[in-house]
């Protein structure tokens, strides 16, 4: 039996298939994995993502420590309430973890991270505090929901109450900001507008009864698998893990180099770069009928790659992947696909993303966009 959410008697209750995932018993759908990925690019969905783990970085030190334990540097972050993705590093330039990070006050950070990585992370953040004046502090004691979708804020309008929704109708994408002890943002995994909600544990079955009150859709860890596909998004333990740089998983723009900044696997990474990425991450699409599967190989004329993560595209009805191929390979380059059983299937690659905010963003027919 694995960890279970404050929400979990919520998703047995609601007939939800129950898997597995980085140690959590999570609901995989609750009936039809296809209708609760339609109702998100379609209406709104909402997602119980509190297997992740907030983690509170405070201190003097908060600002200085970050920028030596990250890939991207928080010096971005002027403004409170501002979120940052970035790469936690290793010291070859392997992800431990990618994650978000709001800052929240000079002296206060808050970290969410992976599900299954988080245990390994909390005890990585806390080996390399080091000189640093910085407490690292999990928040076991909230939970997480996502609701997403082009119709979420209208349902936020009529569950957050006016202090709540006018909170979070003031924020820009990336941006976080609490109402009360409730922590809205604009952040989320699906390519669709909406929001995540850090909230009391206490207090989060009651909102999220109020959600599905609304006609909010619950949707399980399958269809949050193809909406981040469709949209491009790496998922930690395939697109990249402590085997692969961020120069080798599309996160090239994840990473700053700036001359004054020392981080933790910089110098892997500035070799990388300097050598050339033999390696690069980019999307795959059928040109018929067949199944996308992580760790199909793919040929083409510049030699072999692997699918990272794959899936059937519900927006696209299309197999669709991301694959890691060598840098020399183009998008909108002809390539084959070996099934499983041995079968070849025409595809070619396509720049990521598919699908984003409920529109096509491949022509499945020609080229390339």
């Amino acid at each position: 039996m694995g960890h279970h959410t404050p929400l979990y008697e919520e998703h047995v209750g609601a007939g939800a298939r129950m898997v597995d995932f980085g140690g959590w018993d999570m609901p995989l759908h609750y009936g039809s994995q296809i209708a609760e990925h339609h109702a998100v690019r379609q209406q709104a969905g909402i997602f119980d993502v509190s297997h992740m783990r907030a983690v509170e970085v405070r201190g003097a030190d908060a600002r200085a420590y970050l920028r030596f334990l990250l890939a991207n540097d928080v010096d971005k972050l002027k403004t409170p309430g501002k979120a940052l993705y970035s790469c936690l590093l290793n010291e070859q330039g392997g992800v431990l973890d990618d994650l978000i990070v709001y800052f929240l006050a000079p002296d206060w950070f808050r970290l969410i991270v992976n599900a299954g990585p988080a245990e390994n992370d909390i005890a990585w953040l806390r080996a390399h505090t080091g000189r640093f004046t910085v407490d690292i502090t999990p928040r076991p004691d909230l939970a997480m929901i996502a609701v997403q979708g082009p119709r979420a804020d209208h349902a936020a309008s009529q569950v957050l109450g006016d202090e709540g929704y006018g909170v979070l109708a003031r924020l820009k994408p990336f941006f976080g900001a609490f109402a009360g002890d409730t922590f809205v943002a604009r952040t989320g995994y699906t390519g669709e507008a909406g929001f995540e909600v850090l909230i009391d544990a206490r207090e989060v079955v009651d909102l999220w009864r109020r959600f599905t009150a609304q006609g909010v859709v619950p949707a399980g860890l399958g269809a949050r698998d193809t909406l981040r596909l469709e949209a491009g998004m790496n998922l930690y333990g395939h697109d990249m893990d402590t085997s692969v740089s961020p120069l080798e998983s599309g996160l090239a723009w994840t990473v700053s180099l700036t001359a004054d900044r020392e981080f933790i696997g910089r110098p892997a990474l500035v070799r990388q770069r300097a050598q050339g990425v033999m390696r690069r991450l980019t999307g795959l699409v059928l040109r018929g009928s067949g199944v996308v599967r992580s760790g199909q190989e793919i040929r083409g004329p510049w030699g072999s790659g692997t699918v990272t993560s794959g899936s059937f595209s519900p927006s696209l009805s299309r197999g669709i992947g991301l694959v890691r191929v060598p840098a020399a390979a183009a998008d909108g380059d002809a390539c084959e696909l070996i099934g499983r059983s041995g079968q070849i299937l025409a595809a070619r690659l396509v720049a990521p993303p598919f699908v984003r905010q409920g529109r096509v963003l491949i022509d499945l027919d020609g080229e390339g966009r």
